[in-house]
C-alpha cells in the first residue's frame, strides 16, 4: 500500500499525533513485563521438608535431623524434601531406617516468601511437575491467542481487538489472585495467555498508524523498553510484597491505570481502507493533521489508491495456503531455518527469565539486573540494525549468547558472581536477538505468504516458550544444565542463521519465485520487479476509471 504512505506524507514524521501514538501504545507493554513474569516469584519453590506432627511445625525445628534423612542439593547438605523416616510406635526406637513420603504434608521456609502457589497448593515432590506446567498452560494460551487474534484483527479491526484483549487481560490478572485451587489458576492463566497474545495486536496497530521511518524505533525501543521497565518494577513489588495473592493484586492495578489511555488511540486507517470505509479513514487522518497543526489536502485518498487497494484484496492471500511455505526449495529452507531460530530464541529468552530464581545470590537483585540487560540489549540492537547487515547481527547475537551460556559450566562454584555475570550477559544478547528476529523474518518471506510465514514462526516460538519452564526447572537439580541446553541450541541456531540471505537494503520479495537461496548455495542476486504486476494494476485502474466515467 505505498500510495497510502504517499497520501499521508503531509502529516510529517514526529508531530503531536505520532508522539501520542508512540507513547500510548508503547506504554501498553509496561504492565506486560510485570504481570506475566511475576511467575518468577509467584511460582517459585522455597526450601521445604516433610512435616512431622510430633515436632515443632516451624521450618527446620529441633528434632527434624533425627526424623528426616539428608540429601545433597547443589553441593549443600539439606533435609530431604520428599522423604522422612517411618515412625515405630511399638519399639524403643522412635524411627526406623525405612522411609516414607510426606504423608502429613510439608513445612516450607518463609525466609524469602510468605506464600507462593507452590507452598499454598503443595506443588512439590510427586506434584512438582505442576509448577512448570502452569507456565506451559499459559504459553499454550498464547499460541491460541496468536492464531485467533490475527483473524479477529483482520475481521473486526485492530483497535477493538486490542482494546478488548487488554481489558480482559487486566481483569484476568486480578482474577488470578482469587483462585481457590491450582486447577482454577491454570484455567484462568490459559485464558490470560490468550488475551496477552491478542493484546500484542497493538504492534500491528502502531506499525500501521506510524510511518515507515518511525516503525523500527517503535518496534524495538518503544515496545522493548516499556516491557523492560515493567520487568524492572517486578522485583521491587516482589521484595515489598511477599504474599503471592497480594503481589498479584498490586501488579494488576498497574494494568487498570493504563486502560483509560486506550481511548486516545484511533482505528488503523489502513485497515479501514481495506474495508472500503474511506470516509472514516480520512476523518482519522484529518484529526491527526489538526493535532499536528497542519492543513490537510482537500482529497486525501484518491481514486487510484482505492483501485489499487481493491486490486490487492482481489489478488491477496486467498490464492495461497500454508503449503506454499514449503512449495519450493528456497521456501523450505527459509521456513525451516526461521522456525528453528524462533524456537531457540523464545526458549532461551524465557528459560533465562524463569531461571533467575535458580541463580546464586539474591533473586530480587538478579531479576533487576536481568531487566537492566534488556535496556542494553534493545538499545544496542536498535543502533546496530541501522548500519550492520541483518544476517551478521542475528548470527552474532546467537553465537555470542550461546558461548556465554556454555562458559558457565566451567566456572567454579565459589565464583557465583561470575556465573551470574555470564548468565546476564548471555541474556543481554539473546534479548537483542528476540526483538531483531521479528524484523528479519518479515523481510525473508514474500508478500503473498508473509503473514502466514510470520504466523508459523510465532507458533513455533510459542512451542519453545512452552518448553522453557521445564528447562528452567532442571536448574533446581543441576544449576548448569539449563545453560548447557540453551547454549547448545543458541550456537546451533547461530550457525544456521549464517546461511540466510542478506536482506538489508534489498527490496522485499513479492512472490515466491523471488525468495533468495541460502547464502552458501548460490551467489547473491537481486530480484526484479514481479512480472506483470504493474501492468495488472494499471489495467485495473483504467477499468475502474472507465466504469466511474460511465
Amino acid at each position: 500500500m505505498k500510495d497510502y504512505e504517499e497520501a499521508i506524507t503531509f502529516l510529517g514524521e514526529w508531530g503531536h499525533f505520532q508522539r501520542l501514538i508512540f507513547i500510548v501504545l508503547s506504554l501498553s507493554y509496561f504492565p506486560n513485563g510485570s504481570t506475566f513474569l511475576s511467575m518468577i516469584f509467584v511460582g517459585d519453590t522455597t526450601h521445604h521438608h516433610c512435616r512431622v506432627p510430633s515436632l515443632n511445625s516451624s521450618y527446620g525445628g529441633l528434632g527434624y535431623n533425627l526424623s528426616i534423612p539428608t540429601e545433597e542439593l547443589k553441593g549443600e547438605t539439606i533435609l530431604s524434601c520428599c522423604r522422612r523416616y517411618t515412625e515405630q510406635k511399638d519399639s524403643d526406637s522412635v524411627y526406623s531406617n525405612d522411609t516414607e513420603g510426606c504423608v502429613d504434608g510439608w513445612v516450607f521456609s518463609k525466609d524469602r516468601y510468605v506464600s507462593t502457589i507452590v507452598t499454598e497448593w503443595n506443588l512439590v515432590c510427586d506434584d512438582a511437575w505442576k509448577a512448570p506446567f502452569t507456565l506451559t498452560v499459559y504459553f499454550f494460551g498464547m499460541l491460541v491467542g496468536s492464531f485467533c487474534s490475527g483473524i479477529f484483527s483482520d475481521r473486526y479491526g485492530r483497535k477493538i481487538t486490542f482494546f478488548s484483549a487488554k481489558t480482559l487481560q487486566t481483569l484476568l490478572s486480578l482474577l488470578l489472585a482469587f483462585s481457590i485451587s491450582w486447577e482454577m489458576f491454570c484455567v484462568v492463566y490459559f485464558v490470560f495467555g490468550v488475551m496477552y497474545a491478542s493484546a500484542s495486536s497493538c504492534f500491528v496497530l502502531g506499525s500501521e498508524l506510524l510511518i515507515k521511518s518511525a516503525r523500527e524505533t517503535f518496534g524495538i525501543l518503544g515496545i522493548g523498553l516499556a516491557h523492560s521497565t515493567g520487568f524492572a518494577v517486578l522485583p521491587l513489588f516482589a521484595y515489598l510484597i511477599r504474599d503471592w495473592r497480594t503481589l498479584q493484586i498490586g501488579l494488576s492495578l498497574i494494568g487498570f491505570l493504563y486502560l483509560p489511555f486506550i481511548w486516545f488511540i484511533p482505528e488503523s486507517p489502513r485497515w479501514l481502507i481495506t474495508q472500503g470505509r474511506l470516509q472514516e479513514a480520512e476523518a482519522i487522518i484529518r484529526a491527526a493533521a489538526k493535532r499536528n497543526g497542519i492543513t490537510p489536502p482537500e482529497n486525501i485518498f484518491r481514486l487510484e489508491h482505492r483501485a489499487i487497494t481493491e486490486f490487492e484484496n482481489k489478488c491477496g492471500q486467498d490464492k495461497f495456503t500454508w503449503l506454499d511455505l514449503i512449495k519450493t526449495v528456497n521456501m523450505q529452507n527459509i521456513t525451516v531455518i526461521n522456525i528453528t531460530i524462533w524456537t531457540t530464541i523464545t526458549l532461551t529468552f524465557y528459560g533465562l527469565s524463569f531461571n533467575t530464581s535458580n541463580l546464586d545470590g539474591d533473586p530480587y537483585r538478579n531479576c533487576l539486573i536481568s531487566a537492566a540487560t534488556e535496556y542494553v540489549g534493545f538499545t544496542f540492537i536498535w543502533l546496530t540494525a541501522r548500519y550492520a547487515p541483518r544476517r551478521i547481527i542475528l548470527s552474532s547475537f546467537l553465537l555470542l549468547g550461546g558461548a556465554f551460556l556454555l562458559l558457565i559450566q566451567l566456572v567454579p562454584e565459589e565464583l557465583s558472581g561470575l556465573t551470574v555475570t555470564l548468565a546476564m550477559t548471555g541474556r543481554l544478547v539473546v534479548t537483542g536477538a528476540s526483538i531483531f528476529v521479528n524484523v528479519c523474518s518479515m523481510e525473508f518471506f514474500p508478500t503473498v505468504v508473509r503473514n502466514m510465514g510470520l504466523g508459523v514462526c510465532d507458533m513455533a516460538g510459542r512451542v519453545g516458550s512452552a518448553a522453557s519452564p521445564y528447562i528452567a526447572h532442571t536448574g533446581t537439580y543441576n544449576k548448569t544444565l539449563p545453560f548447557i541446553l540453551m547454549g547448545t541450541m543458541s550456537l546451533f541456531s547461530g550457525c544456521l542463521s549464517l546461511l540466510l540471505p542478506e536482506t538489508k537494503g534489498e527490496k522485499l520479495p513479492e512472490v515466491i519465485s523471488q525468495v533468495k537461496p541460502l547464502q552458501w548455495c548460490s551467489h547473491k542476486k537481486r530480484f526484479s520487479e514481479p512480472n506483470g504486476l504493474d501492468e495488472d494494476v494499471q489495467q485495473h485502474l483504467r477499468d475502474e476509471q472507465t466504469s466511474t466515467i460511465q
